[in-house]
């Protein structure tokens, strides 16, 4: 297994930028040198930063320039929901865009959660987490919401394919796969050896006020379909009076999910892929994230020894 770096807080002094919002020029030489001394193997860029590049010579400058630090580019974050009316059409078409410069960047996935801004804010505030309720949500969801996003993604593995990449959905609150159920039913349904299922059991923990699956059981479920992971840990304030729970970012190795337990199924399925930490909100984000990697390698490293 390797390691990426998904960044949830973008500051290496003089520079504290929106990780969410960030150009070509934010991935300076500083920042490459810090991601790499934590022992990280590759990182996971937004399409918005590939988007700014636009062409393929400036994204294989970008990935040399990612290579000359001993980095790769291990993923290009795309998303968002592919079968509403609203954002569906232009989500595919962010879906190509995605696939075109993964293959440019030579990025090992593209992937996306399937969710999207909310549409009804007094029974899904935010489009957020830690509700009763969860807007595009599995257990609401019919048979046909898969059967017609299989298709889509079929379509989308063959274009993954000819610029050698895989194609992922990762498991996310707000969306038709988020769950080990929903996940398994969509991953048959598409049937391609390029697509497979990010297992994030992060987002199952904060999903609803009161997670529905059990972690350990949905990491077993779901690890011999994987190839991408979205790691992270969390801490839950729960008010039960009010059918709501708030959460706090922790390093993997001091949350609620047993990672140990997670790594050792992902090593049991074969895993092969990036392990990708998406690393601290707010704080020291180097201290923090170092600490999860070093947790998360001294694990691998047992299981392998």
């Amino acid at each position: 297994m390797r390691f990426c770096y998904a960044h949830r807080r973008f500051a290496l002094y003089p520079q504290s930028v929106d990780s969410w919002n960030l150009s070509p020029d934010n991935y300076t030489s500083d920042f490459l040198k810090k991601t790499k001394s934590l022992g990280f193997d590759a990182i996971e860029v937004g399409l918005e930063v590939m988007s700014q590049l636009g062409t393929e010579q400036k994204v294989k400058d970008f990935t040399k320039n990612f290579n000359h630090h001993g980095l790769e580019v291990g993923c290009v974050r795309a998303g968002g929901t592919l079968h509403d009316a609203k954002n569906g059409p232009q989500n595919r078409a962010r879906l190509d865009e995605a696939i075109k410069y993964a293959g440019w960047s030579g990025a090992e996935a593209v992937n996306g959660a399937m969710s999207a801004p909310t549409r009804h804010p007094d029974l899904f505030p935010g489009a957020g987490s830690g509700y009763s309720e969860s807007q595009d949500a599995s257990r609401d969801s019919m048979l046909r919401v898969y059967e017609d996003l299989a298709p889509v993604f079929q379509t989308a593995c063959a274009k993954a394919s000819d610029a050698g990449t895989n194609l992922t959905v990762e498991i996310h609150q707000n969306s038709p796969v988020d769950n080990s159920w929903s996940a398994l039913l969509l991953h048959g349904l598409v049937d391609r050896p390029n697509f497979g299922i990010n297992p994030d059991i992060g987002n199952i923990l904060w999903t609803y006020d009161v997670p529905e699956e059990d972690f350990d059981s949905a990491i077993d479920a779901i690890a011999p379909v994987a190839k991408y992971w979205h790691c992270k840990n969390l801490h839950t304030v729960h008010h039960p009076e009010n059918n709501r729970s708030v959460f706090v970012r922790v390093p993997l190795p001091d949350g609620e999910i047993d990672y140990r337990y997670a790594i050792s199924a992902m090593h049991a399925a074969g895993y092969s892929g990036y392990m990708t930490i998406e690393g601290a909100w707010s704080g020291d984000q180097w201290t923090q994230d170092e600490k999860s990697i070093k947790y998360a390698k001294a694990i691998w490293d047992e299981l392998e020894a």
